[in-house]
């Protein structure tokens, strides 16, 4: 069974960095993608970035393109997500998710792991 797990998360200052690290194992497949997402209290899921397995292309919110950085390690065992100059619109809930298309809409994702809280404030 596909198995995600995200971590990293914290509390940072505006204009800080964050590592997110999601943890992938159990694929059946290797024509997969890999996306982050997040979601803050009173709002929509939202996608953030993602990465395919098959090139390693990316994809990104038009909302984090310049500061976020989507990768992954040799592997395939963990995808990073590099987050510099936070804002304070940035805090939320952290999500990393699997699906097939290099998609960062959250229909396109059957597999979810839990969510890591990131807070950006002074």
């Amino acid at each position: 069974d596909v198995q995600l797990q995200a971590s990293g998360g914290g509390l940072v200052q505006p204009g800080g960095s964050l590592r997110l690290s999601c943890a992938a194992s159990g694929f059946a497949f290797d024509d997969y993608t890999i996306g982050w997402f997040r979601q803050a209290p009173g709002k929509q899921r939202e996608g953030v970035a993602c990465i395919s397995r098959v090139d390693s292309s990316t994809l990104y919110a038009d909302s984090v393109k310049g500061r976020f950085t989507i990768s992954s390690d040799n592997a395939w065992n963990t995808v990073y997500l590099q987050m510099n100059d936070l804002k304070p619109e940035d805090a939320a809930v952290y999500f990393c998710a699997a699906g097939v298309a290099l998609k960062v809409t959250a229909a396109s994702y059957a597999y979810w792991g839990q969510g890591t809280q990131v807070t950006v404030s002074s």
